[in-house]
């Protein structure tokens, strides 16, 4: 037996392991080993290569023609996982015992790249080949996986009908046959298989065949599978983020589905610290607009016209409110994916923001236009101050003072216009719960500057406010156990 080398295509060389991927020139197989196998109907006409009728055509698998028989056979000792199997991990447990016998036609086979040079005149005169009854015998091996050899025998039946259209009619046979088509250089099945998968959708594991056959075809022909799963950017996930949660609290009338449809999209991201980067930069920018607008309501310019000066105070209001519920949604997406350090951190250092609300909740015009406004920002400030009371964001002890220091004077505010807005009292005395939660895990320094600025908590009927004395009462007992003697030696060691 004479071994016809290795198949290599000039772009990319389809290598299999053990020597799979090579025919073998032989004469030594008797004719009482053949199987001859029926021949399959024709699929339609098919013109001869030749341009003549297709009646003159060598029909496939044709004992009284055929010039060449190709042995299919399997390896039993092949190695699995090869690039060019299908990918389904199964195995016909016949695979490795059956072979297959196919008349053929040298003229037909020679559109075959590979092919061509096993029945070039110069390899056969290397080979000193002994031919019998004017018929050259060939062996080709074929990968240990369920449904090789049916694949390989179409691409053979392929080289004589032309019939691409009505073979190749799936995602999933375009896969089958690929794999063969580089084996044996039939450019034309290549051209077909990766034409047809360029133009229809992908299963997942469809898509996984589809990356592993991708280094064994040119640059011209994988450059539209590689744009299918391959970023144009480094970036494009973040990209892709951003306009995500853009258009989530900017873009849509049906906001709630769209918000819906992107909480489940962020749970399920796999980059948690892409997430985390988007997420801060659309918090910093709303945050930043409604900063922007509240402090124009603040300090309005009132050279213009009066009529025109309201409109502004109006449109003022309308984006702080917008953009303090846009910041609601964030932070308890942040929160969710416990991102939310870097935010709570932000909202403790509002100095000037807290002051410019204060100024619009005592304004007579925001209370009237917007009554709604000091529940938005509440309802923000109630989500990371609660995190952070709980655990779920482990903030410094900086933190969580300045947290309290910025907004607890915002809520005080808010809980002596209650009567206004009657239904957020629940809402109040819950954050002031919070308040002071967080700051019982304070210094008692801290802690003694804070609690008074709580009087406003209590109520005529002092078991209404049972939070605010119990408080006050745990100061008071870490302060008195401060001052048994020992008690620091004790607590040192």
């Amino acid at each position: 037996m004479i071994t016809g080398g290795s198949k290599k295509r000039p772009r990319a060389t389809p290598t299999r392991q053990n020597g799979s991927c090579c025919a073998v020139i032989d004469s030594s197989f008797s004719d009482e080993s053949l199987c001859v196998v029926s021949q399959k109907p024709r699929i339609g006409s098919s013109p001869c290569l030749d341009g003549s009728s297709a009646t003159t055509t060598p029909s496939f698998n044709d004992p009284s023609t055929a010039d060449v028989i190709l042995r299919l056979f399997v390896d039993s000792a092949s190695p699995l996982g090869s690039p060019f199997s299908s990918g389904s991990g199964s195995v016909d447990p016949a695979a490795s015992t059956s072979d297959l016998h196919l008349y053929l036609h040298s003229d037909i086979l020679r559109r075959s790249k590979y092919f061509s040079v096993i029945l070039s005149d110069r390899w056969n005169g290397q080979s000193r080949l002994q031919e019998s009854d004017n018929l050259l015998k060939l062996n080709l091996e074929v990968p240990l996986d369920s449904g090789a050899i049916q694949s390989h025998f179409t691409v053979l039946e392929l080289l004589y009908t032309n019939d691409f259209v009505n073979t190749i009619d799936s995602a999933s046979t375009a896969l089958d046959l690929l794999p063969v088509a580089l084996e044996l250089l039939f450019e034309e099945c290549i051209c077909w298989c990766v034409t047809f998968l360029e133009a229809v959708p992908w299963s997942e594991e469809e898509e996984r065949r589809v990356l592993k056959l991708i280094p064994f075809l040119s640059e011209e022909e994988s450059k539209e599978l590689l744009a299918r799963v391959s970023p144009v950017r480094e970036d494009s996930c973040e990209s892709m983020l951003e306009g995500l949660i853009s258009s989530a609290i900017h873009n849509y009338q049906n906001t709630a589905y769209v918000k819906a449809f992107v909480t489940k999209i962020l749970r399920d991201f796999s980059s948690r610290e892409s997430a985390k980067r988007v997420l801060e930069k659309a918090f910093k920018t709303s945050l930043q607009t409604a900063k922007k607008c509240l402090e124009d309501y603040s300090s309005p310019d009132f050279r213009g016209d009066h009529n025109e000066t309201e409109a502004l105070q109006r449109l003022n209001l309308h984006k702080a409110m917008t953009h303090g519920r846009h910041l609601q949604w964030l932070l308890e997406r942040m929160i969710e994916l416990r991102v939310a350090d870097q935010a709570v951190k932000e909202w403790s250092d509002q100095a000037a923001f807290s002051a410019d609300l204060q100024r619009a909740f005592r304004d007579d015009a925001c209370r009237n236009i917007y009554p709604g406004l000091p529940t938005v920002w509440l309802r923000c400030t109630h989500r990371l101050a609660k995190a952070v009371s709980v655990g779920a964001i482990l903030a410094a002890r900086q933190v969580r003072r300045k947290l309290v220091e910025q907004w607890l004077p915002v809520l005080v505010l808010c809980k002596d216009n209650v009567s206004s807005m009657p239904q957020n009292k629940a809402l109040y005395v819950e954050l002031e719960e919070i308040f002071l939660s967080i700051i019982s895990t304070l210094p008692m320094s801290d802690a003694q500057k804070l609690l008074p600025q709580c009087l406003s908590f209590s109520t005529r009927n002092v078991e209404d406010c049972p939070h605010l004395v119990t408080a006050f009462n745990t100061w008071f007992r870490r302060a008195a156990q401060s001052m048994i003697p020992g008690y620091n030696n004790n607590s040192a060691e």
